[in-house]
């Protein structure tokens, strides 16, 4: 009788090994996905940051008098690019503030791109429709990675809230990530004047 008690507790503790053991590296592989997702996040952000010189460059020759412009472009980039956050150990307002230098960017972008339409050789040049399209396209790959990370960190924060995995997440500190949020007024359509 001892001997089948004992056959039935090492059946159950085996069980549980088996199952601690392929939660806990289940949840790893969710941790990596959602951190492979963040470093697609930064690489379109970088790819931006890396066209912005050219962009800036290419404008330089042709309007010459917006240099405020100019460099409040630049300068939101070097505000940008200097901050520099682990998605898994950034508070939310440390995230926050990431997202909010990166949105500076592209508002300045989008000032640059605006004063470019009073300069018809500029948007007749080539160098400057060619980086204004690599721009747009970055600007779509940005917006998709931070869909797939969203989705990525949803599909990991499910899993470690989830019973009885939450209770392993919660022994080898997997903790909740945060996802990309809209901004504070993006709600409210811009006023565009003429």
């Amino acid at each position: 009788m001892k001997n089948k008690s004992l056959w039935i507790i090492l059946g159950i503790v085996a069980v549980v090994a088996v199952w601690a053991v392929s939660s806990y590296n289940g949840l790893v592989g969710y941790e990596e996905s959602v951190d492979k997702a963040w470093a697609n996040v930064e690489s379109a952000y970088q790819r931006r940051s890396d066209l912005i010189p050219n962009l800036v460059n290419t404008v330089k020759g042709y309007a010459e008098h917006e240099s405020a412009t100019l460099q409040a472009v630049t300068d939101a980039r070097a505000n940008a690019t200097s901050i520099n956050i682990d998605a898994s150990t950034a508070t939310p307002e440390e995230f926050e503030a990431w997202a909010k230098a990166q949105q500076e960017v592209g508002s300045a972008l989008g000032r640059l791109i605006a004063v470019s339409e009073s300069y018809p050789n500029l948007k007749a040049n080539e160098n400057f429709r060619d980086l204004q399209t690599q721009l747009e396209g970055t600007e779509n790959r940005i917006k998709t990675e931070r869909d797939r990370y969203n989705e990525t960190v949803k599909e990991y924060n499910v899993k470690i809230r989830r019973f009885p995995t939450n209770i392993l997440a919660s022994l080898f500190g997997f903790e909740r990530r945060e996802m990309f949020k809209a901004q504070e007024g993006s709600e409210i359509a811009p006023v565009v004047e003429f």
